[in-house]
């Protein structure tokens, strides 16, 4: 069996050959050089699965250069440039690797959370600052009590229940919006469900953000919903860049109806300088000063994780081929038949 690794952004692939065991054959394509040495035509023609890395990315060719693949697979959580219609039409199983940075994403929103709503990020640049003149309390804004305020997430899945499950150990109570969660669900957590996201806004005191990249979530939080937010909400996105509505959050900062926001993803990555929420942090105009934290799509890294990302992303399409396992499989509903793997 041939396995591609596409646009293969990690070096040395020795983890990816331990995973495989022998059991395959890898064709290394490095990222760097995706541009200027396409995969080919060849390679295109004998291979059985497709692991494709960077999110940002299409799969190189049509889908008929591929004509024995079996599996695709995107190394990570998203998967929005896959086309799963057209692998499905053919019968083809589409992956993706949804837990490999559960934990550190959950960490991150809650260390987005705790930064704004305890001022460490304020003190530490106002420290370093003028360490003498800018000793006080005061020089965070938005510090507040957590314990009895309301998390609110919008996607209740693996990552945002593991978020919730955090804030409950701050002592804050958990409301959520999702769905597609089935009936009964809040029940399991002890969460209380909201039946829309608006409902959601006017009783967050945080909110954070875990639903996937979607047509139907591109924009989700807008102007509408900042409009019912609760004043004073904090505002906390590790799940994609497209779901919240830049301009409609600069607004919503500006009038107040939003307190602060941390932000690991942006709708343009890297940081769009020009934007005019972008600017005036970068700026540290006074009225934004404490009140927004970036970082640069981090949340899910740590060593550990890249790992995980790593070995699962080739044990994943090797079990399919092998078995025919659809774990993590992303794109049953449209499987035009349901596909067999090798017996092993």
């Amino acid at each position: 069996m041939l396995v591609v690794l596409s646009q293969f952004p990690h070096g040395a692939p020795d983890l990816e050959r331990r995973a495989a065991k022998g059991r395959c054959e890898l064709y290394i394509q490095p990222m760097d050089r995706a541009k200027s040495e396409p995969i080919p035509a060849s390679v295109r023609a004998k291979a059985d699965a497709i692991v494709h890395y960077p999110a940002g990315t299409r799969i190189e060719g049509k889908l008929a250069d591929w004509p024995k693949v079996r599996a695709v697979l995107r190394s990570g959580v998203g998967y929005d440039l896959i086309d799963l219609a057209g692998w499905g039409r053919r019968g083809v199983a589409t992956f993706n690797v949804p837990d490999y940075g559960t934990s550190e994403v959950a960490d991150h929103a809650l260390a987005l959370t705790l930064a704004l709503t305890r001022g460490t990020a304020t003190y530490h640049d106002a420290l370093r600052t003028d360490p003498a003149g800018n000793w006080s309390h005061a020089k965070a804004p938005v510090v507040r009590r957590l314990r009895g305020a309301v998390f609110g997430v919008v996607g209740l899945g693996r990552i945002g229940l593991a978020a919730a499950s955090r804030a409950r150990g701050f002592g804050m109570e958990i409301a959520f919006f999702d769905p597609f969660l089935s009936s009964g669900m809040e029940i399991a957590v002890g969460a209380k469900r909201m039946k829309s996201l608006g409902e959601l806004m006017e009783v967050a005191d945080v909110l954070s953000v875990h639903a996937p990249s979607s047509p139907e979530t591109a924009g989700l939080i807008g102007a509408e919903a900042f409009a019912r937010a609760k004043k004073g909400m904090v505002l906390v996105n590790t799940a994609r860049g497209a779901i919240v509505d830049l301009d409609a959050l600069y607004d919503a900062l500006r009038a107040g109806r939003v307190a602060a926001a941390g932000l690991d993803v942006l709708p343009r990555e890297p940081a769009d300088a020009e934007h005019k929420l972008v600017r005036a942090w970068i700026k540290r105009e006074a009225w934004l000063e404490g009140r927004l934290t970036l970082s640069p799509h981090a949340a899910f890294y740590s060593p550990d994780s890249l790992v995980d990302m790593r070995v699962r992303s080739v044990d994943t399409v090797l079990a399919h081929l092998e078995t025919g396992s659809l774990v993590s499989c992303v794109n049953i509903e449209s499987l035009k038949t349901k596909p067999k793997g090798r017996k092993p």
